[in-house]
C-alpha cells in the first residue's frame, strides 16, 4: 500500500502517475494524484474524469519503467 508522504510528494509536485491495477498495460490509469483516504486515491486522468482507485494498486511516476507484475 502507497503511503501518505509519497501521495503527497507526487500531489504537491505534479507529477504524472500510473496506477497498475493488473498484469495488462491496457488497464494502466494514468493522471494525477487529487486526493486519498485511509482506503482510496482520487485521480484526475488526462481527459479531467477524476476516479477513486484503491490505494492496494501500484503507484509510480508514468516515467519510469513499467513494473510487471508476477501472473
Amino acid at each position: 500500500m502507497i503511503n501518505d508522504e509519497t501521495l503527497n510528494e507526487y500531489r504537491i509536485s505534479g507529477i504524472l502517475i500510473r496506477v497498475i491495477r493488473d498484469n495488462d498495460e491496457k488497464n494502466d490509469v494514468k493522471g494525477n494524484i487529487v486526493a486519498w483516504d485511509s482506503e482510496v486515491v482520487m485521480v484526475r486522468k488526462r481527459n479531467r474524469k477524476v476516479v477513486k482507485l484503491s490505494r492496494e494498486y501500484i503507484y509510480q511516476p508514468y516515467k519510469e519503467e513499467r513494473i510487471c507484475l508476477e501472473p
